[in-house]
C-alpha cells in the first residue's frame, strides 16, 4: 500500500493530481486477476504515459501476453512496499518498455471500484504520470510478462484501439480505456490541478 507520506511527495514534486471515482463489473477470471495481484496488501499501480524524445505525439505502448492481437495500453504496475512512485514510475517504465524515463507530472489518481456479481467489491487507485523518453530503444526486458511495446499516436490510441478494447467485453480493458481518455484530457490541460 503506498503510504500518504509517499503520495504527498509525489504531489509537491509533480502537481497534484486530478481525481476521479470510477466503477467497473469485472467478470470472474478478471475479479481472481486482480486478487491475485494484491499480494501484501497492494491495491494500487503506476501508470505511465512516456512520451517519445523523437515525436512528442507518439506514447510507449505495450501488449501483454493475454491480450487479443491489436489491444495495447500505457504501462503500468505495482509499486514495491516502501518504494516511491516516482521510483515504481521509473522502474515499471524500464521492466515494459526498456526506456529511461523523466517525470513530468502526476496527471491523475483514479479511485475504482471493480465489482463481480456477489463477490466483495476490490477498491483500487491507479496513480498516472506524463513521462518523456530520455534514453533507450523501445522493447520490453521483461518479456515473460510483456509480448510487445511501441510508439503508438494518442490518436490511434483513442481510435481503433479503443473501440478493439470496449469491443472485447473485458471490464478491465473498460476500465483501461475511461482511465486512457480521462489522462489524455489531463495530458491536454496546461495544469493537471483539479
Amino acid at each position: 500500500m503506498v503510504s500518504k507520506e509517499n503520495v504527498s511527495l509525489a504531489e509537491k514534486k509533480y502537481g497534484i493530481p486530478a481525481e476521479r471515482r470510477m466503477r467497473f463489473e469485472i467478470n470472474s477470471p478478471e475479479y481472481e486477476m486482480v486478487a491475485q495481484s494484491m499480494v501484501g496488501g497492494r491495491s494500487e499501480d503506476v501508470t505511465i504515459f512516456i512520451k517519445s524524445m523523437n515525436n512528442p505525439d507518439e506514447i510507449a505502448v505495450i501488449r501483454k501476453p493475454f491480450l487479443s492481437p491489436g489491444i495495447y495500453r500505457a504501462p503500468s504496475g505495482g509499486p514495491l512496499t516502501g518504494e516511491a512512485l516516482e521510483e515504481s514510475a521509473k522502474r515499471e517504465a524500464r521492466e515494459e518498455t526498456g526506456l529511461e524515463i523523466e517525470i513530468k507530472r502526476y496527471l491523475a489518481r483514479i479511485d475504482v471500484t471493480f465489482t463481480c456479481g456477489e463477490k466483495p467489491p476490490i477498491e483500487w487507485t491507479s496513480h498516472v504520470f506524463e513521462a518523456l523518453q530520455t534514453a533507450g530503444e523501445i522493447g520490453p526486458i521483461d518479456v515473460h510478462e510483456i509480448e510487445e511495446a511501441k510508439w503508438m499516436s494518442l490518436k490511434e490510441l483513442g481510435s481503433s484501439v479503443k473501440k478493439l478494447m470496449l469491443e472485447s467485453g473485458s471490464g478491465l480493458l473498460c476500465y483501461r480505456v475511461a482511465l486512457t481518455d480521462f489522462t489524455v484530457a489531463q495530458m491536454k490541460s496546461p495544469s493537471s490541478a483539479s
